[in-house]
């Protein structure tokens, strides 16, 4: 099935690495600790199952896409909020009215790093929104040319 749309899902690789989802049983993660409203509301309104992901490495020496990964599940509440443990708690948010959402993300495959200075050489992505002064989001929408132009760079 080929995806319907696209996104870019940065995650610190000490939190969760492209090797990490790819270890991971069905290699499969739940995308927790979301804590903006609008990349809450990308998963929850407009990704689907099957939508294609540019796996990004951020806050790293390195960052950039490392991975090509689908949409795995609908959108659900991410426990992590209801966790006083966890450094994704809100204690503003309750089980009966979650602010917090994750869907779950399945590893395709890992790829040769496309960091910023490469992406950035590349014209068919000048509007790309992770290459733009401060974006700070950690989910994008890609767009279908985004998405190809990606693709043959990976292909060379």
């Amino acid at each position: 099935m080929a995806p319907t749309q696209y996104w870019l899902m940065k995650s610190e690789p000490d939190e969760c690495s492209i090797d990490d989802a790819l270890a991971a049983p069905d290699r499969t993660v739940p995308w927790t600790g979301v804590r903006n409203y609008q990349a809450r509301n990308f998963m929850r309104d407009d990704m689907r199952v099957g939508d294609g992901v540019l796996f990004y490495h951020s806050s790293c020496a390195e960052p950039g896409i490392v991975g090509i990964a689908r949409v795995a599940s609908g959108a659900r509440p991410d426990p992590t909020q209801f966790d006083p443990d966890s450094p994704y708690f809100d204690p503003k948010s309750q089980p009966d009215a979650p602010r917090w959402q994750l869907v779950d993300v399945r590893a395709e495959r890992k790829t040769r790093l496309l960091g910023l200075a490469e992406l950035r050489r590349v014209p068919e992505l000048a509007q790309m929104q992770v290459l733009k002064r401060g974006n700070r989001l950690s989910i994008t929408p890609v767009t279908p040319q985004e998405w190809r132009a990606i693709g043959a760079l990976l292909a060379r």
